[in-house]
């Protein structure tokens, strides 16, 4: 074999060998040991792993089927092989058996964790994703096996490395456990802060409040715009022009993101109305910032932060889909739209401490959003940058796993 060595332009101190190229065979053995799942060794199959993430999503030893797969001991790292492209991958620290389509992959003479970083590498995924079989397409181990991937000839670096990555994946966790507790929080507040049905006030209340809420319907509190689509021949790519909202698509974690303009000015939504979508998904919940002009897709609404959580609250809860017409692309009218019947305080003020204790929890989340983009964008940053030679960067898989703010992180 003809080894290619290369140094990467960063890396850590200390280290001045170069890597070296060789093929996945060299360095790992793919496992084929068969045995039953039991209490001693339970089974982990596809269900029981969180894809892109690599963790579990239960606890396997629970589990009471007897089940045959390939042994492991804590020392291999697993691999799905079935539909590469759905990155499932765990890395044991306990013994198992694998059930189903993995790979059991123990390291010979590189660190385990580097291999299990490796594994999730873009240049791993393109090789191991020119599978065969177009329904259920399997990753081809024949060609997987005899790719050469570059890696450090230190086992020390491979571990400096694995391990600055497990850090990186521990502090993205903390913020996706904090961004889900908040997530909870928000649905739970929006649950006890408005009046459940047949009730007129609300579990949870301000302080000095005590009037019961009313039953209004949402134009007799609301100024409601139905979109209407310009022509397309006024569609255009210059900003100059108006800002065109036409649906979900041009919302970003619930702020009107321009995509297209337009030239022709038919129905509007000033800066601060409120954009819900119409249609397919019926009810999403947006804000802009301009003036925009809306599509049929959407309708402007003129209201404050209590009106868009009652709004927000209204679709996680599936109102508009059971008032929603057609089976396939559901939409909803104008009467749907202004006939929906709210809830409201009489006292504007507890309106106002309403939406702005919900707004302050909007806050939080969407700051543990972008910290954790930020780390993802650290995390990819640091591998291209100090590893760059490890397969041309992490896999993208970091930015799916969760739903991520698209800002710009300072510092970065």
């Amino acid at each position: 074999m003809v080894e290619n060595t290369k140094i990467p332009a960063i890396r850590f101190a200390g280290f001045t060998e170069a890597w070296e190229q060789r093929k996945l065979s060299h360095f790992t053995q793919r496992e084929s040991v068969f045995r039953s799942s039991s209490s001693e060794y339970p089974s982990v199959e596809y269900e029981d792993v969180v894809s892109e993430i690599g963790c579990l999503n239960k606890d396997i030893r629970l589990k009471e089927t007897e089940k045959t797969g390939i042994a492991f001991d804590g020392t291999q790292v697993l691999y799905g092989k079935l539909r590469p492209y759905l990155h499932n991958w765990l890395n044991p620290d306990f013994t198992g058996v694998a059930v189903g389509d993995w790979w059991v992959l123990r390291p010979v003479g590189i660190d385990k964790k580097f291999l299990y970083r490796l594994i999730q590498t873009r240049r791993f995924d393109e090789v191991a994703n020119q599978s065969s079989g177009s329904k259920m397409p399997r990753a081809d181990w024949n060609l997987v096996s005899n790719t050469e991937f570059i890696i450090p000839y230190s086992l020390d670096e491979q571990r400096q490395i694995a391990e600055t990555f497990d850090s990186l994946d521990n502090l993205i966790t903390l913020h996706q456990r904090k961004y889900d507790k908040l997530t909870n929080i928000k649905k739970s507040m929006l649950e006890k802060m408005f009046p459940k049905n047949g009730s007129n006030v609300p579990e949870f209340r301000f302080k000095g409040f005590t009037e019961a809420w009313e039953q209004r319907k949402l134009s007799d509190v609301s100024q409601i715009t139905m979109g209407q689509s310009p022509d397309g021949s006024t569609y255009s790519e210059t900003p100059s022009d108006y800002i065109l909202v036409q649906g979900n698509a041009d919302l970003n974690d619930g702020w009107v993101s321009p995509r297209i303009w337009t030239t022709q000015k038919r129905k509007t939504a000033e800066a601060g109305d409120l954009i819900m979508s119409v249609r397919a998904p019926a009810g999403a919940m947006g804000k802009t910032a301009y003036d925009v002009v809306i599509g049929r897709g959407v309708a402007g609404i003129k209201g404050n932060e209590f009106l868009f959580q009652t709004l927000v609250k209204m679709d996680i809860e599936g109102y508009w889909k059971k008032h929603s017409a057609g089976s396939t692309f559901e939409s909803i009218n104008s009467d749907a739209v202004n006939n929906a019947v709210i809830s409201i305080p009489q006292d504007v003020d507890e309106q106002q401490k309403i939406g702005n204790y919900l707004h302050c929890i909007d806050n939080l989340i969407t700051l543990h959003q972008r910290k954790r983009f930020c780390q993802f964008k650290l995390d990819n940053e640091r591998m291209t940058k100090s590893t760059s030679l490890f397969s041309n960067s992490l896999i993208t898989w970091r930015y799916v796993f969760c739903v991520v703010v698209i800002l710009e992180c300072p510092n970065l």
